[in-house]
């Protein structure tokens, strides 16, 4: 249970690292956009999945970039971008047209400084490690690859869902009439 204890406290102090203004940029971008756009690879993806899952338990349009039904995007709408290197090309790709088109793009990710991050209107720093080590960080992890910035961006995922919840009287309740009842 030590490693359990040491992976707790890397994420507490990985929280001290977000602001509460990104949660509130999020959440403004997420509540004015016509439909959301969200998309990571690997793991980092299956986070953009849940949290697209909680948006859309709240009513919010909300597509996975990659799955079999995405809607158009247009200039009125939202794409959330999280790579840990910053530097994954499926998500530049994303980002490239979506610019194009006219939508807001919204980046979390370790490096500000790049590619993907040059093409958003929103950055996102999330403390955490690439996988290969390769950016520099400004904290440490034992865990391996990028572990603490998935959980991190997941706990904040969740963070803006709760901040959601809260302006717009939401409960699990609420929120249970749109849960999946064909399982």
């Amino acid at each position: 249970m030590e490693n359990f204890k040491t992976i707790i406290a890397e994420i507490s102090a990985a929280s001290e690292q977000i602001s509460q203004k990104d949660a509130d940029l999020v959440l403004s971008q997420i509540q004015k956009a016509k439909k959301v756009f969200l998309y990571g690879a690997g793991r980092t993806g299956f986070m953009s999945k849940s949290f697209c899952m909680r948006l859309m338990h709240m009513g919010v349009d909300a597509y996975v970039l990659g799955e079999t039904v995405v809607s158009n995007f247009e200039p009125q709408d939202l794409i959330i971008l999280a790579s840990g290197s910053g530097e994954t090309q499926s998500l530049i790709s994303y980002a490239t047209k979506a610019k194009k088109i006219g939508g807001t793009i919204v980046v979390a990710t370790i490096n500000p400084g790049s590619s993907l991050a040059k093409l958003a209107d929103h950055v996102i720093k999330m403390p955490g490690a690439v996988k290969d080590r390769s950016t520099e960080s400004d904290i440490t992890t034992i865990q391996p690859m990028g572990s603490l910035f998935e959980q991190t961006l997941l706990l904040f995922y969740d963070s803006i869902i709760l901040d959601f919840m809260q302006k717009n009287g939401l409960d699990s309740g609420k929120m249970y009439g749109k849960h999946a009842n064909l399982e």
